[in-house]
């Protein structure tokens, strides 16, 4: 059996997204039921030389939408970086999924051999589009939702490997 490239990006990072909007609800309620102030959470890190649990969400999102945009051979959405809240990060999150349901899946076809270049902390890496999706995207994607899972834990959040993997 095969899978397709549409079966294998926008579903799939559109789920992912929901498990991790699923996982700062949890946050933004411990934050309020233990009544202290929700940035302690989103600005929380696992190591001071990591990122917060804010931009591990926007990376998440950036990884996402620019895997399908990339793939899609479109223009990828540009967002400010702004955020500053959970309800911040929720829009944002909605944002990406919106962005990623509506684009025309067609353009997705045939992707795996598409050529894809990024530049990365100075590097330019150059990749076919199943090596970018399989061996780039998934696990930077994983490794930002993996983090922001681990950042809220390590602070009490309530939350198990069902929170984590949601429907799947």
């Amino acid at each position: 059996m095969s899978i397709s490239m549409i079966q294998a990006t926008s579903p799939r990072f559109a789920n992912g997204l929901r498990n991790l909007a699923h996982l700062l609800k949890h946050g933004e309620a411990h934050a309020l039921s233990k009544r202290y102030d929700s940035q302690v959470l989103l600005q929380a890190r696992l190591f001071p030389d990591m990122f917060p649990l804010l931009r591990q969400v926007q990376i998440a999102t950036d990884t996402a939408k620019g895997a399908v945009a990339r793939l899609a051979g479109v223009e990828l959405p540009k967002f400010e970086d702004n955020e500053i809240s959970f309800g911040d990060l929720q829009a944002r999150i909605d944002k990406t999924i919106h962005f990623i349901e509506h684009l025309d899946a067609t353009k997705l076809d045939g992707s795996e051999t598409r050529a894809i270049h990024l530049k990365v902390g100075g590097k330019e890496l150059h990749f076919v589009g199943s090596q970018y999706l399989m061996g780039w995207a998934w696990p930077n994607f994983h490794f930002h939702m993996t983090t922001a899972y681990c950042i809220l834990r390590h602070n009490g959040v309530p939350l198990g490997k069902a929170d984590f993997l949601g429907e799947v």
